[in-house]
């Protein structure tokens, strides 16, 4: 049982360790996408926004004017701004996530292992005092 579970351990830490890389090259390609849709988006909404500032303007009649139109525009640019990082901040604490998941699990697996073969160790060392002192009774 514990060679299956020190195979299956094996293959788990050689496959994380043959992705790895590629988990990062998928992340920093994410985060660069992520930069180009936001500034595509930015874009456009300066683009909307001096195209629609003009015609706003004098169908508003003093009610609004342009300025605070485009006042609103740049507070809705920086909420979508937000959540793109916030997003982002989520899409990176899940990929941390579930690739230190593993680790810590194959680790946690791992050391307790050992803890298990230390204390069986202790176990017969005592044992063997224990019946070392108890020949030695007998005999005198």
């Amino acid at each position: 049982m514990k060679a299956k579970l020190l195979n299956l351990l094996t293959v788990c830490v050689v496959t994380l360790v043959v992705l790895s890389p590629g988990v990062v090259v998928f992340g920093i390609v994410w985060e660069r996408h992520l930069e180009l849709v936001k500034s595509h988006n930015l874009a456009c909404e300066v683009n909307k926004t001096s195209r629609d500032a003009p015609i706003l303007a004098p169908r508003t009649e003093g009610t609004h004017s342009p300025q605070t139109s485009i006042q609103s525009s740049d507070r809705n640019v920086i909420h979508q701004m937000l959540t793109v990082a916030e997003q982002y901040k989520f899409a990176t604490i899940l990929q941390w996530f579930f690739l230190l998941t593993p680790i810590c699990v194959g680790l946690g697996i791992l050391f307790y292992d050992r803890y298990l073969v230390h204390r069986a160790a202790v176990l017969k060392e005592q044992v063997e005092m224990l019946e070392r002192l108890w020949q030695h009774s007998i005999e005198q």
